[in-house]
């Protein structure tokens, strides 16, 4: 198996854009004298103040009819504020395709899928195409206008399972500071090496590995990462666990476990060989994802079973233990 070349994804990447229309306002007392940046967050409260900050800097914003791109400027009374979110479409540089997408649900905010192993979630380094971006562009063309055609989160090429995708530029700005605030729920089931005594917390930064630059590993420089663990099956010389997410670091379960020396069973870019040798995949499974209905408010949760290739390793070990 070939890992593709790390993405490092930071929370203000997914920050979405807003729809195509000039917005105005005028500058209110409570935040006279302020940076401009906050009082456009404070204004226009749906978009992320990162966001704003690009805006202002590419020239999108007018104060009293004059371009003003400097986020420190401070604001006077009575102002007139004009932010113009027209851009290009994000995402028409990336052509749909037909490809199949197992839809675990889709309405007019937000659309989960179950992405199976081998699937690459956006293009990038040499994978130009043929990724659930790809898919998605096809399936909803409408998309096309939103950052990453919607994308909040995303999965390794080869772990299957849940992710949630965002209809609507609002709808991308609520979940992805659903994430930051860690009110979306992420489960994941995985085989590791070894018996696995108890229940137990990983709590290490994450980052990337100093030697090798296309791995990740647990470093003092990195950036925080929480990762529960609790043992669902004792197997022969392995465990499965289920796993929940506090943080959402690149490679985070796998870089996680194998630090504790549970390295996941097929995983060839952490796992000594003998290991990785085990299945042909790293063993997996996002299999439960719950958060908050941007549009209701609602709680909502979606849950979809292992893959079969999953059961059958499982299944396999079970046996001859």
């Amino acid at each position: 198996m070939t890992e593709p070349a790390l993405e490092e994804i930071q929370d203000e990447d997914y920050i979405a854009e807003p729809p195509g229309h000039r917005l105005h306002a005028v500058v209110p007392p409570g935040v006279v004298g302020q940076r401009l940046d906050i009082v456009l967050a404070a204004v226009w409260p749906q978009y992320s103040r990162a966001r704003l900050q690009d805006w202002l800097r590419a020239g999108r914003v007018k104060v009293d009819e004059a371009v003003a791109s400097d986020t420190r400027r401070r604001t006077f009374t009575g102002e007139r504020l004009e932010l113009d979110p027209d851009a290009p479409a994000p995402d028409t540089v990336h052509a749909p395709q037909d490809i199949p997408l197992d839809i675990i649900h889709e309405d007019d905010t937000l659309l989960v899928v179950s992405k199976p192993a081998g699937m690459v979630v956006h293009p990038g380094n040499g994978v130009p195409d043929g990724t659930l971006l790809n898919a998605l562009l096809h399936h909803r063309p409408a998309l096309a206008q939103i950052p990453r055609a919607g994308i909040v989160h995303r999965l390794d090429k080869d772990t299957t399972g849940l992710l949630v995708v965002a209809c609507t530029l609002e709808a991308q700005t609520d979940l992805v500071r659903q994430l930051q605030a860690r009110t979306v729920s992420r489960r994941y089931i995985a085989v590791v090496s070894g018996a696995v005594r108890a229940d137990g917390v990983v709590d290490a930064p994450i980052g990337r590995h100093p030697v090798h630059r296309t791995r990740m590993a647990v470093v003092p420089t990195g950036r925080p990462a929480r990762t529960h663990y609790a043992v669902r099956d004792r197997l022969r010389d392995a465990t499965a666990l289920e796993c929940r997410l506090e943080t959402g670091r690149t490679h985070q379960i796998r870089v996680h476990m194998a630090s504790i020396g549970h390295p996941l069973l097929g995983d060839d870019t952490y796992a000594p060989r003998p290991v990785a040798a085990q299945f042909d995949r790293q063993a997996l499974h996002a299999w439960r994802l719950g958060l908050i209905h941007p549009k209701s408010g609602a709680d909502v949760a979606w849950e979809v079973p292992l893959p079969d290739d999953l059961v059958q390793l499982i299944d396999s070990l079970r046996a001859s233990r």
